[in-house]
């Protein structure tokens, strides 16, 4: 078995010369800058030093996994990573298929053009101005909203020192930045779905409420499928951008903000423990592994077209 895979791949490199070209770029990238790194994982389990480097410097075992438990922020940034990416991927998925679906529905087509570009605009602005944006919007003393607030002889807000109020902002914030962009991938796959079927289905009498539900949602079911997969299996990792860039250092909103991208960066910067933050970073990594794995194969179970392998 192990000469007849090897062989069966010297045939196809033999047989596919030119695509294999091509995707050798992609396979040199992948080992160099996702690969390689992955020897640096050692240093979770060694008292890191300048000095010794990498490899000389004195091994610990699971200390440093020990002192970020101990740290009693183990749970709670777990819990607040798993949540922001579940309401995420919730809000997400919904609001992108429901954008795709109106977009396919559009039949002007100047009017389709400048709204899908107008929903995929906010996709190039970076976080650190949506960050700039939230404070004019949120601050206490000059906010938009707290003028407004004043104007109406209403109490004002204090935004940055309340935390019940940031899970809805990341949430909306997220949708309105990545909604443009996801809703392109299901209108694509939208486009995908052969036309005589809707004129079939028309010719039946469907009306366009029977043809979203039975033909245009189970078309795109695959691609909802893999997309999701791949968002559950980074659900243990949180966007450090968003997080720290409407954030920032505000120790006010860490309980309800703080998730493991960001308490990693902290710990960095304060302790400079090398190993503890690259021992929460590989157990991020597992996590995230753990769970894709599981996932593919409960969707694998249910639905096996639908699965990665």
């Amino acid at each position: 078995m192990k000469f007849k895979l090897f062989g069966n791949l010297a045939y196809d490199l033999r047989r596919n010369k030119a695509l294999m070209a091509m995707v050798l770029p992609v396979v040199a990238y992948l080992l160099v800058f996702a690969y390689a790194p992955m020897v640096g994982a050692v240093i979770a389990f060694k008292s890191y030093n300048f000095t010794s480097g990498i490899f000389g410097s004195p091994w610990v075992g699971f200390n440093n996994f020990r002192f970020f438990f101990i740290s009693g922020k183990a749970w709670q940034v777990t819990k607040n990573t798993v949540l922001y990416n579940v309401a995420f991927i919730a809000t997400q998925n919904v609001l992108e298929i429901t954008v795709a679906i109106f977009l396919s529905e559009i039949s002007h087509r100047y009017f389709k053009k400048i709204t899908q570009g107008a929903m995929f605009l906010p996709n190039f602005i970076s976080w650190v101005v949506v960050g700039a944006i939230a404070y004019n919007l949120f601050s206490y003393d000059f906010g938009f909203i707290n003028n407004v607030l004043t104007s109406l002889n209403a109490p004002k807000i204090d935004v940055y020192t309340t935390a019940k109020y940031w899970p809805h902002i990341f949430v909306f914030l997220s949708a309105w930045k990545h909604v443009g962009y996801g809703s392109i991938v299901y209108l694509a796959a939208i486009t995908g779905i052969s036309s005589e079927i809707y004129e079939s289905a028309a010719l039946d009498g469907a009306n366009e409420w029977q043809k979203i539900r039975y033909i245009t949602l189970p078309g795109i079911q695959s691609t909802f499928f893999v997309l999701l997969i791949l968002a559950i299996g980074n659900i243990f990792r949180g966007n450090f951008d968003m997080f720290y860039q409407l954030v920032g250092n505000n120790g006010l909103l860490y309980n309800a903000t703080d998730v493991i991208d960001t308490y990693v960066f902290r710990s960095l910067l304060t302790t400079y423990e090398f190993g503890m933050s690259s021992a929460i970073g590989l157990y991020q990594s597992v996590l995230c592994f753990v769970t894709l794995i599981i996932t593919n194969a409960i969707i694998h179970r249910v639905s096996p077209e639908n699965a990665l392998y």
